[in-house]
């Protein structure tokens, strides 16, 4: 599994930094080239050259040259290469980013009418100045200036202003709204954000800016169960997507998705899918 963006180091990729975060990549493919990736920031890929397919439990994800992927911190992807062209710049933006750039903005990302909640992967299509903007950004891996993370900084905001106006639908600006202006953190966010890591709910409730008794009731009331039922059926999906794509043997799964026995995890697998892990 590749974590992005911590393990960029260790991979085909050139990349630029300020405030000590990474802020862009540019990658260029071995191919053929498959791996299962973690997000731990808030990612948007754009397509440079090439093509490229994305798969999540859900769905699928196909991107060509000018496509842009908004994925949220906490998902994780199976990247596939179809050809040896690809080429994509991957830009990172963490939350203080995020949240410097909403207050500033508060103006631009007016609630407008009631929506669905923003999906963890948003694809878009890229126009004109948002080419012209990308353009812009590729010097700087060529410059050796003392100004570097100035430079950044303002590219950061433009990327964020970019996005709200290619995103006609206005679902990127609902994510910054519902995730980084002051209200209750969304609970599709915190449940598929936070569900493989180990955490009471406790840690869950203070994440999403509820109390413990809150968190609870509202989950029940939006999903229907409680949350340590859709936490334990969430892991299991994810066990499904990896052994269904060949990236860990049983016991590697077992241990991701934190259960310490093994003979547990495959009743449960079972249970759950009416089959045995290894018959995926």
């Amino acid at each position: 599994m590749l974590r992005l963006p911590s393990e960029i180091s260790s991979q085909p990729f050139e990349s630029l930094k300020f405030r000590e975060n990474t802020f862009v990549a540019f990658r260029s493919n071995l191919y053929p080239f498959n791996n299962q990736v973690f997000f731990e920031e808030n990612t948007v890929i754009y397509i440079l050259e090439g093509d490229k397919i994305f798969r999540s439990e859900l769905t699928e994800f196909k991107v060509k040259k000018g496509d842009i992927l908004f994925i949220r911190k906490g998902y994780y992807l199976y990247s596939e290469s179809t050809n040896a062209t690809y080429k994509s710049l991957v830009f990172f933006i963490d939350s203080p980013l995020i949240k410097e750039f909403v207050n500033q903005h508060a103006d631009l990302l007016r609630e407008g009418p009631p929506r669905q909640s923003p999906s963890w992967v948003m694809k878009l299509t890229s126009d004109e100045s948002f080419g012209k903007f990308v353009e812009s950004v590729l010097p700087y891996f060529r410059t050796d200036t003392e100004y570097l993370d100035h430079f950044l900084r303002l590219k950061a905001q433009e990327l964020l202003l970019h996005l709200i106006n290619t995103d006609k639908k206005g679902d990127f600006r609902k994510f910054l709204l519902e995730n980084f202006s002051g209200k209750k953190i969304d609970l599709d966010y915190v449940l598929n954000t936070f569900y493989l890591k180990n955490l009471s709910l406790s840690d869950l409730a203070k994440i999403s800016g509820r109390s413990l008794s809150s968190f609870k009731r509202e989950f029940v009331a939006k999903y229907g169960e409680s949350p340590a039922s859709k936490i334990r059926s969430l892991r299991l999906e994810h066990a499904h997507f990896l052994l269904k794509n060949k990236l860990n043997t049983v016991e590697e799964v077992a241990e991701a998705i934190g259960y310490d026995s093994v003979p547990h995890f495959i009743k449960s697998f079972k249970e759950k899918f009416g089959t045995t892990p290894k018959k995926i």
